[in-house]
């Protein structure tokens, strides 16, 4: 069966359906990865077919438009901000997405792609599924995790569930209508495409451990939370040079922030470092996105590595609490001291502090030196966040979120096949 996997964003967006793309082949399907042109590395290392989209995300994070969204404070200020964003950016995406699609048999679709993806497949007469990282359907439990953390009551958080689900289907507002119209579809807006997926129970698998997040109570049929989906990671073995410098002394402490971008690098880095010398700790600083950069006999810079094989030798991980992140130092077994940035990243935060891992979330406007020093002497010095983490990640070793997946694919291949 050709499966398309369409996703888009940064690389915490992709990373995670490498490998659950790998495992669909395995099963015997002819897997293509849908997604922007730069991660097409990815897709080569886990032996799938690559079809590029426009745009580089990191080129538009690094945009002065990208760079204003810095400048709210406030997770409803910030996807404002993302959605103006975002508008501008999708048409240029439809006509490859429509042909990836022709080329499919199924296509599987990350929440950013649902609003296109979903009318292209119906449009084509193909079958869809999605695959979301955060608990984005609408539920009284908790507040839709872009827009941040606590709770505005049952009634308030169910509304601010549905409106986050709108706010996505207005980034392709000015999209959708053209599409529609070129495959032949009557005129739907955009809440009664919602509520179309709602009434056939459009089927949805979320891509996190329901230890990290239970599934919600008042969850309609057809959401399921399956497990993490891992990266594929081609590597066996740590760099040389990384192997040498973790051997060299006490384990050091990751420090990274992803695909995120800050407003001022230099400064931040000697935080970082001022940071960790004042616990006491060694460190290995993770460029990313955002540019950091140490230096000493005490600190090492690294470009990409595997998380997988790096952060079991950490004592702990600071990282920006991305959903891809944070599923990696939970799989890893070590505390964490997040540093949530924007969108989900205060919910995937505050989940680590629940669940017992990490001490505290230390939003990056508040990390100062002596901030830094703080969470990590307590993340560090306290055994029992060290002994939560090991009995966490043990358990999240265990579990499985491919196979549901590669099931369920399975399932529509046989009913296309008795069709």
């Amino acid at each position: 069966m050709r499966v398309a996997i369409m996703t888009a964003g940064s690389r915490g967006d992709v990373a995670p359906f490498t490998g659950l793309g790998h495992a669909l082949a395995r099963a015997g399907h002819e897997v293509t990865l849908v997604t922007h042109g730069c991660f097409e590395s990815l897709a080569e290392r886990a032996g799938l077919r690559f079809r590029p989209l426009p745009l580089d995300p990191r080129a538009e994070l690094e945009s002065a438009r990208g760079r204003a969204l810095h400048r709210s404070a406030t997770g409803v200020g910030k996807m404002v901000r993302l959605v103006s964003m975002a508008r501008d950016l999708a048409g240029r995406m439809t006509d490859d997405v429509v042909a990836a699609a022709r080329a499919a048999d199924v296509l599987l679709l990350s929440a950013p792609m649902v609003p296109l993806g979903h009318t292209v497949a119906e449009g084509l007469s193909l079958p869809s599924v999605g695959l979301h990282l955060q608990p984005l359907a609408p539920t009284r439990e908790f507040v839709p995790p872009m827009l941040g953390v606590g709770s505005w009551g049952a009634a308030g958080n169910r509304m601010a569930g549905l409106g986050m689900n709108l706010a996505v289907e207005q980034v392709y507002a000015a999209t959708v209508p053209a599409v529609r119209a070129r495959l032949g579809l009557p005129r739907a807006g955009s809440a009664a495409a919602v509520r179309a997926r709602e009434r056939q129970d459009w089927p949805v698998f979320h891509g996190f451990s329901p230890r990290v997040v239970a599934r919600p109570r008042d969850w309609r049929t057809g959401l399921e939370v399956a497990g993490y989906w891992w990266p594929y990671d081609g590597d066996t073995r740590l760099p040389s040079r990384v192997r040498e410098f973790i051997d060299s002394g006490p384990a050091p402490v990751f420090v990274g922030l992803g695909s995120a971008t800050v407003p001022d690098p230099v400064r931040l880095s000697a935080e970082i470092v001022r940071g960790l010398r004042g616990a006491g700790l060694r460190g290995v600083i993770q460029r990313g996105w955002g540019g950091l950069e140490a230096s000493g006999e005490d600190m090492l810079t690294v470009d990409e590595i595997p998380h997988s094989l790096l952060f079991p030798h950490m004592a702990a991980v600071v990282h920006h609490a991305g959903a891809g992140t944070t599923a990696a130092g939970l799989r890893a077994g070590v505390p964490a001291v997040p540093v949530p940035i924007q969108f989900d990243e205060r919910f995937w935060a505050t989940r680590l502090v629940s669940l017992g891992v990490a001490p505290r979330a230390l939003p990056l406007r508040r990390l100062t030196a002596d901030t830094l020093a703080a969470a990590l002497t307590r993340a560090t010095g306290d055994t029992g966040y060290g002994e939560r983490a090991r009995a966490l990640g043990a358990r999240i070793r265990a579990e499985d979120g491919v196979t549901p997946v590669v099931a369920a694919v399975g399932r529509l291949e046989d009913r296309g096949a008795a069709r």
